[in-house]
């Protein structure tokens, strides 16, 4: 499907860079299809890709955070968004908990981790869910998908090392905030 829309903008002749930010926006793909597209498909240089994708990853956080409620109830009243909102939020849930426990550290770790469901939008999901308040949820997600952004751009920079380099780091930022408590 990601596919398919990034195919049709580009025989529209959208710009690389605004295609970026759309594929970013998007449920699933959001900065992780998008930074392999900008900087592998798209040649664009690494930091323009980065910015690109993380400012196309938050445009729906703060629309999420703040409407996610009259949006939910919009959609359950058909069948597909009904089926949709309640996998997503059982899905959130159920990652909730670790963002429960550790609160903005866990929702930044779980932003942060590069892996399908677990980005921008099921972290404002989980935060809506938990009822976290706006300010520490927004930047919480940010900060997790600045460090997704450096993870992923490392992977698509460096292959198998930057998936090292990005792992270690990734690992002290966590031992040391759990060394500091």
């Amino acid at each position: 499907m990601i596919e398919e829309i990034i195919n049709k903008l580009l025989t529209l002749n959208i710009p690389h860079e605004l295609i970026v930010v759309t594929v970013a926006t998007l449920p699933i793909a959001e900065l992780r299809g998008a930074l392999p597209l900008a900087i592998n498909q798209f040649h664009i240089p690494w930091y323009e890709a980065f910015c690109l994708s993380v400012i196309g990853n938050m445009i729906p956080v703060p629309v999420l955070l703040l409407f996610l409620d009259p949006l939910a109830r919009a959609a359950s009243h058909v069948e597909i968004g009904r089926r949709f909102i309640c996998w997503v939020f059982e899905h959130a849930r159920r990652q909730g908990k670790a963002i429960e426990k550790y609160e903005r550290l866990g929702l930044i770790l779980f932003v942060a981790i590069p892996l399908p469901v677990t980005g921008a939008w099921t972290g404002s999901i989980a935060a809506f869910l938990l009822g976290m308040k706006f300010r520490p949820s927004f930047i919480s997600i940010l900060l997790g998908v600045i460090i997704a952004g450096v993870i992923v751009s490392s992977l698509c920079l460096l292959g198998w090392i930057g998936a090292i380099i990005a792992g270690i780091g990734l690992f002290a930022a966590v031992a040391l905030r759990w060394w500091k408590n």
